[in-house]
């Protein structure tokens, strides 16, 4: 529309009421009431769900407190948030800070955008977090790519109404009936929404394609790394949202048969916890030890050492047990009458329920001389 750009302010301003009355403005305003609802209700409903609906998820002692809901996305993150993410669980005053200001931030301006009251900082900020939120929790949906789906499509809602503004029926369009002086604050025009960016055309077309490029580039290009599709065939991800992945390093073995090993449960459904059901150490491909699903029940706290207070791994009614984004360094007792050992060539492996195995090779410790 040839209306969406104003002339520059330096040049004669039309007055407040013309820009108003504009039909053109108006029409667009109107034809975007739906999209600035929606974008403004799914982020006041996220807050709203935390301070006033469900205010466990802010409770750090409550099962659903949101560190949990953190912690299961570290492991498909992207751009550095998974170290993000992971500093802040190690540091609880500063994760309760991030989440309460997240959580207050998309109640207030979700409650802007409906209200349509700074507009354009409101549809802008709300286009930051879907940024955040595709990199911290796009990998994750086993049948699609669930998160990723609703934060690619809040980004271009939030950049179309940062360009087009909320123009009428918005408390920003009230207020500047009332204050007609106000068209003439560039600091206004940029952050409310009930005229056009204080712009030329040119200026103007060229900021809505700079910011159609970045919306494509970065939906397209997570969606490529996510699932392919693009110029790849489709894959899973880097990260299965759907089948429980274990890593594993620092693995130790000692003369005594005990075994050592730091592990992480790095995909998989948040929602399902993955289950360990047996553990072998072999020596050259031959079992020396074995512990079944009821020796790992029976291990004690002390055997895990978690490294977050959150998602745990632990012993449980069927072997060890995980949420995906746990991690722990565990340690396995000599298997009852398991000669002494020596030697080298030794590697841990790991069952899951579903008979899927992960191994890892130990370097040995020997015996004090």
């Amino acid at each position: 529309m040839a209306t969406m750009a104003a002339t520059p302010l330096r040049a004669a301003p039309r007055s407040a009421e013309r820009a108003i009355a504009d039909h053109g403005w108006r029409a667009a305003a109107i034809a975007l009431l739906a999209v600035r609802f929606i974008q403004g209700w799914i982020y006041w409903g996220g807050g709203s769900r935390r301070f006033i609906y469900g205010p466990q998820k802010l409770d750090p002692t409550a099962h659903q407190w949101m560190a949990h809901k953190f912690q299961s996305a570290m492991p498909g993150a992207i751009l550095g948030t998974e170290h993000l993410i992971a500093y802040l669980l190690q540091h609880f005053w500063l994760l309760y800070a991030a989440i309460i200001l997240f959580s207050a931030a998309e109640l207030l301006f979700g409650l802007f955008l409906m209200a349509g009251f700074l507009s354009r900082l409101s549809a802008a900020l709300t286009g930051v977090f879907s940024i955040a939120l595709m990199l911290m929790f796009g990998w994750q949906g086993a049948t699609c790519i669930d998160e990723w789906t609703m934060a690619a499509a809040n980004l271009g809602m939030a950049a179309t109404l940062f360009l087009a503004g909320a123009g009428a029926y918005s408390v920003d369009n009230t207020l500047l009936a009332r204050r007609p002086s106000l068209a003439q604050n560039r600091w206004f025009r940029w952050f409310g929404g009930s005229l056009p960016l204080p712009l030329s055309d040119g200026g103007f077309n060229r900021l809505a394609f700079l910011l159609l490029a970045f919306v494509v580039a970065f939906d397209v290009g997570t969606y490529h790394y996510y699932r392919g599709s693009v110029v790849t065939p489709f894959h899973g991800g880097p990260v299965s949202p759907s089948e429980h992945h274990l890593s594993m390093d620092r693995g130790l073995v000692r003369p005594d048969g005990s075994v050592q090993v730091h592990a992480y449960i790095d995909g998989g459904t948040p929602d399902v916890p993955a289950y360990i059901v047996a553990a072998a150490l072999e020596q050259n491909g031959r079992a020396v030890e074995q512990w079944t699903t009821a020796a790992l029940s029976k291990l004690p706290k002390s055997a895990f050492g978690n490294d977050f207070d959150y998602r745990q791994i632990k012993a449980g009614p069927y072997g060890i047990v995980g949420a995906v984004g746990a991690e722990a360094t565990i340690a396995l007792p000599p298997a009852g009458g398991a000669p002494a050992l020596s030697g080298a060539g030794y590697v841990l492996r790991l069952t899951m329920v579903n008979g899927k195995s992960f191994s890892l090779p130990l370097a040995a410790v020997l015996a004090p001389s």
